[in-house]
């Protein structure tokens, strides 16, 4: 069973950035769809971005187009989010989801990195 580790949140003002990290336990990384999920308080849940096991294909909420890049190096069992233009309204726990063909209200999750975005 894939486990995963985020790290690099934090605090960052308003038009910073932050870049996010997860690492996956299993070396089964590379077959895996990876995804960035946030949840603010009082809000539901939301996909922020998403990217195949290659790296070839990846998607993105709108509120994030434009600002946000997903990237994985599978020598390293990594993904990341590279978080540019930071709004407020991107604070939330970020979670880090591994898919393997199952969907994602299946999926394997961490246990989250917290981004506080600051006026």
């Amino acid at each position: 069973q894939v486990q995963l580790v985020e790290s690099g949140g934090g605090l960052v003002q308003a038009g910073g950035s932050l870049r996010l990290y997860c690492v996956a336990s299993d070396r089964t990384f590379s077959t895996y769809d990876m995804a960035w999920f946030r949840q603010a308080p009082g809000k539901e849940r939301e996909l922020v971005a998403a990217i195949s096991p290659s790296g070839g294909s990846t998607h993105y909420s709108n509120p994030v187009k434009g600002r946000f890049t997903i990237s994985r190096d599978n020598a390293r069992n990594t993904v990341y989010l590279q978080m540019n233009s930071l709004k407020p309204e991107d604070t939330a726990v970020y979670h880090c989801a591994a898919d393997s063909g199952t969907g994602w209200s299946r999926a394997t999750w961490g246990q989250g990195t917290q981004v506080t975005v600051s006026s």
